[in-house]
C-alpha cells in the first residue's frame, strides 16, 4: 500500500476554473498517471483502489474529476469573474 502515498492526492488537485485549461490539465494528469504506472509499476491492490475511487469521483460528478467535465454539474460562482476567467 506505500505506492498508494503517490495515487491519492492526485485525486485531490482541483481542476482550473478557466474552462480553456480543462484539456492541458487532463493531458497533464493523464500523462503523469501514466509515466507513474510505467516507472514505478505499483502492486494490483493499489492500482485496483485508485482506479475505483476515480471511477467514483466521476461516476458521482462531483466536479473533480479530471477526465471530462460534467454537463449538469454548475462552475463555481469564481469562474464567471472576468478577472479570474480573462487571466
Amino acid at each position: 500500500m506505500y505506492c498508494l502515498q503517490w495515487l491519492l492526492p492526485v485525486l485531490l488537485i482541483p481542476k482550473p476554473l478557466n474552462p480553456a485549461l480543462w484539456f492541458n490539465h487532463s493531458m497533464f494528469m493523464g500523462f503523469y498517471l501514466l509515466s507513474f504506472l510505467l516507472e514505478r509499476k505499483p502492486c494490483t491492490i493499489c492500482a485496483l483502489v485508485f482506479l475505483a475511487a476515480l471511477f467514483l469521483i466521476c461516476y458521482s460528478c462531483w466536479g473533480n474529476c479530471f477526465l471530462y467535465h460534467c454537463q449538469d454539474s454548475p462552475l463555481p460562482d469564481s469562474a464567471h469573474d472576468p478577472s479570474i476567467v480573462g487571466t
